[in-house]
Parts: structure tokens; C-alpha cells; sequence
């Protein structure tokens, strides 16, 4: 049994327990869940050599259920709580907006048990005769309901992106290829993909089919052919194959990474200059003449571009910014020297101090943020003011003993509380080195109301990031209603930063937002949100949302050298 498959059983334990409305229970299997999902060795080798209770969040009774799992395949406990609980009331809880209590409700009145059965209720407006039930409530769940549907089409970016580079290595693998990438909507790194397309470039391109088609993973062949190919994973993903020669490879992988609108454009640019452009070359129309199509740049070039990066080909200003020589330099992976949002085992994350500083520095970083959650957000554990002192000193002696060569940041992730005031008073946030303030409360305020309570926090001098600045989740969560525009400009008089939260089904700020925050002249900081040290990996989902922003080196704090950062911090919050 995986990693993984144990920690779905856990998830699925703390749902029947919040259905049966169990304090604090819920909490603690999330948590050991979560830690279990992220561990970096094999749960089997754990509970063969008597490890389990080594995993943070897994005391002696949830250590025993482990052992049950793992040893027999089945969970007592977990049957026993199926039979109390009607069949179907789970898949409720998947819908946003709906939580335990809604789903109890909805059930013993209507006695709703399914995903259909609400959808029919509230196509009939049969919620409306409930009490504390209304238009606005059916509205928010039938929007849950199709967010919900959209996911179960689509796949998360973070998601996506290793299930890729995992399918491209293996192919590397099987057959010495000239030119192999991924393409398509992943490479130009949308949120959320369809499909994954893999293209190659080779003067065998059939060679390549029966490597495809063989990969373990692979659950269904959907057609085999000597230039392409699709198949469908164990995990419900297409992944696409196409094949060309050589000669082609440039001219195939810029088609099938550009969107549609991108494409477009440049066949029209192509056909004003007498040229044909399709995914085998550029070619001229009267004599089919091969112009380019080697190289993506060779392309560009030929019909009056400077290259274009993949994050930008959405035909949303590339172009003309290419003709007037004002391409960004987007930001690169190389240029972040640390991360600004970390959690720790002070409050709902699974590892310490010291093995956050050394994960950090293992990844070659100047710098990372210590930033748990604080006091009013108790299903996290969040620290007390005086629990925040005592982390402050222990980050102060880690930093005068450490030899890691990292300078850890003493930080919080502080609740902006509904009234707009931040969860810590001033005379300890001043004791920060860097402060993020988050909404995590009151998701449902009027869209004035909300930006009144986010602004008052971006204005109060006493924090330095705005965390994931629109609350959403993707696919699972609509963003809050916020007029950005004027959190923008409150940001921008006040010197606080915007997060890009790059947690899988967060980032947040999102790639439009992004570009809105560079045009207003507002700063953004790339913090991964971590729970466990492999989230810190999560960085560079953020930095692809940067790019799709048309962010650059300079639009993003984290690509500070320490010396400049902490005079920067300083500075703004004296």
C-alpha cells in the first residue's frame, strides 16, 4: 500500500467524522494524513521497522491504524464509520460551500445523499424552504457544483507538470531522441491543463510509438500511429504523442504550445508576408520553399519576431510588445534566492525549524520565512502571542549557532481579522522580520465590505505581504469579492508586497493579477504556503505564474540577495 493510498483513507476518516459532527478528531487525521502524503520514504518500510509513530501528527492510536492499514489492506474503523454514515453523504462535502453541517441539514430534510440528488434539488429550489437556506445559498452551491465538475475535467498544473517530466525521462529512456518537450498548454504553464501533449522531433519519429504506448502507466492506448499517438493514464490523464523530423521540430513545438488565438495570429502574419505556416515549417506559397522551422527562434524570426516565451503566447500583447522591442526578461527559477511562507510543526506544518532552514539551504537559498499561522486560527494551531516569543528566540540562537549559511526570517502568517485589523498587536508584530497578513475567515462579505476590511490591513504599517491576496482554491474555491484595483493602489502607497501563492490549487495571485500588480507599480513575493519541506518544490509553479504575469527579475522580492532584503524589510516597517 503507497504513501498516497493511506493518507485517502485518513482524508476519508476525517469526512465521516465531520459528518458525525466529532470535535477536534477530524483535525488531528487531517493532519496525519497530510504528513503521510508527503513523506519522502515508503509507509511499508516505516511500519516494518516500527517508524510510524516517528511522523509528525501520528500519535499511538492513529500509529495503530497505520499498522492495520498497511498490514491488511483494510481499516475496521474506517467500515465501522461507513455504516453510520448514509452511502453518497461524502461526495457533499467536495462541493464548496458545503461543510459537514450543510450536508447534515440537507440530508435529514431532503434526504439529499448524492452529487445528482443536490443538483436536483436546487434546479427545483427545493434548499430556498429551509431554514437559513436562500437564493444566495442555492447560487453558491450550484457555483460549487460546476467548479467542482470543471476540476474533474481538468488537472492542476502542480499536478500535471511531474506527471509529464516523468513520462518525458522514460521516453528519454527507451530511445536516444534528438529533440523531445512537452508542449501545449502545460508548457505555457496554465493553472489547469486537459491534456498533456509531449512532442518530438526525430528522422525516426515511428521509432518512438512503441516506447509511447508501453509506458507502466499507461491504462488505455486510444490510437497508435506512426506519427502520433494518445493514451489515457491509470489516473484518468490523456497525454498525446505527435512525431515529426527533424527538420520540423521548431515549427511542431511552437504550434502546439501557442493558444489558439496565438496561432492565428501568426498565419495571418504569415499569409500578409506570401508564407504558409502549419506544424511541419514555414513555407513560401509559391514555390512551398522551406523558409524555417528548425528552431521556435528561427521562426519568430522569419515572420518579424523576437522569440517569445512559452508563458506569453496567449496573443494577449506579445506581439506587439515583440515589434516595439519591449519583451520582458521574464523572471527565471535561477534568480529566487528564497522563500517567504513556510509552516512549521510550531503549528500545522510536519517539520521543525532546523530542518526547514537546511531544506532550504539544500535548495541553495539565501534566505527562508518561518511563517505560521497565528492565534484566531485555531484549526491550524495557531500560535499564541506569547507561543510567537518563544519561536522568535529559537529562531534568534538557530541563526547566532547556525552554520548552514542561511539567514532564517522570523515571521507570521497573521489573520486580518473581519474589522480589517491584523490577529497581533503592533508591539510584536515590530519584532518580525516579515509579516504576511491573510484573510482566512468571512469568505462571503460583500465585495465593498471585503475590500474595506483588506485595505484597512494593506494600510495598518504593520505587514509587509498581502498572502494569497484573492482566497481562492482552484476548482474548489471561487476568489472573495475584492475590487483588486484598489487593493492595488492601497498596496502600492503603503509598499506592501502581493503574494503569489504557489501552493498547487492556489496560486494566487493569479498570472492577470500578476500583470495588474506590475502595471500599478506593486512589488510581488513567491511564497510556496509549505505544510512539509517537499512543498518548498512548489516554487516553481510559483515562478511560472510570475512569468505568465510578465513579471521580471526586478517585479519579484525574492530575487534579493539577503543583505538587500532585510534593509528592504527595514526600511518599510521601521
Amino acid at each position: 500500500m503507497e504513501n498516497a493510498d493511506v493518507a485517502e483513507v485518513f482524508y476519508e476518516v476525517a469526512d465521516l467524522l465531520d459528518l458525525q459532527d466529532v470535535s477536534f478528531k477530524p483535525v488531528a487525521y487531517r493532519r496525519a494524513a497530510r504528513n503521510i502524503e508527503s513523506l519522502d520514504e515508503d509507509i511499508t518500510k516505516l511500519v516494518d521497522e516500527g517508524r510510524v509513530r516517528d511522523i509528525p501528527g501520528v500519535g499511538e492510536a492513529i500509529a495503530d491504524k497505520v499498522e492495520e492499514l498497511v498490514r491488511t489492506g483494510r481499516l475496521g474503523y474506517l467500515e465501522k464509520l461507513r455504516s453510520q454514515v448514509p452511502p453518497g453523504l461524502v461526495e457533499l462535502l467536495r462541493v464548496p460551500d458545503v461543510g459537514p453541517k450543510t450536508a447534515r441539514v440537507l440530508h435529514s430534510e431532503l434526504g439529499i445523499s448524492s452529487l445528482e440528488e443536490l443538483k436536483q434539488a436546487v434546479g427545483a429550489h427545493r434548499l430556498r424552504g429551509l431554514k437559513g437556506f436562500g437564493e444566495k445559498t442555492e447560487e453558491r452551491i450550484l457555483q460549487g457544483i460546476a467548479a467542482l465538475e470543471a476540476k474533474g475535467q481538468r488537472t492542476l498544473l502542480g499536478e500535471a507538470l511531474p506527471i509529464a517530466e516523468a513520462y518525458l525521462e522514460y521516453l528519454k529512456s527507451a530511445k536516444s531522441l534528438d529533440r523531445i518537450s512537452i508542449a501545449g498548454s502545460l508548457r505555457r504553464g496554465r493553472e489547469t491543463v486537459g491534456d498533456i501533449d509531449i512532442v518530438v522531433g526525430d528522422d525516426e519519429p515511428a521509432a518512438i510509438m512503441d516506447a509511447f504506448v508501453s509506458y507502466p502507466e499507461v491504462q488505455d492506448v486510444l490510437m497508435k500511429g506512426p506519427t502520433r499517438s494518445s493514451v489515457r493514464l491509470r489516473g484518468g490523464l490523456q497525454v498525446d504523442l505527435r512525431a515529426v523530423e527533424t527538420r520540423s521540430w521548431g515549427a511542431a513545438l511552437c504550434y502546439l504550445t501557442g493558444s489558439k488565438e496565438h496561432n492565428v495570429y501568426m498565419r495571418r502574419v504569415g499569409v500578409e508576408m506570401g508564407l504558409k505556416l502549419n506544424e511541419y515549417g514555414l513555407f513560401e506559397r509559391a514555390s512551398g520553399k522551406m523558409v524555417a522551422g528548425k528552431t521556435e527562434e528561427e521562426l519568430y524570426e522569419a515572420l518579424g519576431f523576437g522569440y517569445i516565451e512559452p508563458e506569453l503566447r496567449e496573443n494577449s500583447g506579445e506581439f506587439d510588445a515583440s515589434k516595439k522591442g519591449a519583451l520582458p526578461e521574464l523572471v527565471k527559477p535561477g534568480d529566487i534566492k528564497g522563500d517567504f511562507h513556510v509552516h512549521t510543526d510550531w503549528s500545522d506544518g510536519a517539520n521543525s525549524i532546523p530542518d526547514v532552514a537546511r531544506a532550504a539551504s539544500d535548495r541553495g537559498y539565501e534566505f527562508v520565512a518561518v511563517t505560521d499561522h497565528s492565534q484566531s486560527l485555531k484549526i491550524a494551531g495557531g500560535l499564541s502571542p506569547e507561543k510567537l516569543r518563544q519561536q522568535i528566540s529559537e529562531i534568534r540562537k538557530l541563526e547566532s549557532a547556525s552554520k548552514l549559511g542561511i539567514r532564517v526570517l522570523a515571521g507570521t502568517e497573521v489573520d486580518i481579522k473581519a474589522d480589517g485589523s491584523l490577529d497581533f498587536p503592533p508591539s510584536l508584530l515590530k519584532d518580525l522580520d516579515i509579516v504576511i497578513g491573510s484573510v482566512h475567515s468571512r469568505f462571503k462579505m460583500e465585495k465593498a465590505e471585503m475590500t474595506k476590511r483588506v485595505v484597512r490591513a494593506v494600510e495598518s504599517g504593520q505587514m509587509d505581504i498581502l498572502g494569497h491576496p484573492t482566497g481562492r482554491l482552484i476548482g474548489e474555491r471561487a476568489a472573495y469579492q475584492l475590487d483588486m484595483q484598489q487593493v492595488l493602489q492601497a498596496a502600492r502607497s503603503s509598499g506592501v508586497l502581493m503574494e503569489i501563492n504557489s501552493f498547487p490549487n492556489r496560486l494566487d495571485l493569479g498570472d492577470i493579477h500578476c500583470r495588474m500588480a506590475k502595471e500599478a507599480g506593486v512589488r510581488v513575493a513567491i511564497g510556496t504556503d509549505s505544510h512539509h519541506v517537499e512543498h518548498m518544490g512548489y516554487m516553481r509553479l510559483g515562478v511560472i505564474t510570475a512569468r505568465r504575469g510578465w513579471l521580471e527579475r526586478g517585479d519579484v522580492l525574492n530575487t534579493s540577495r539577503v543583505g538587500d532584503l532585510l534593509r528592504t524589510l527595514k526600511g518599510r516597517r521601521p
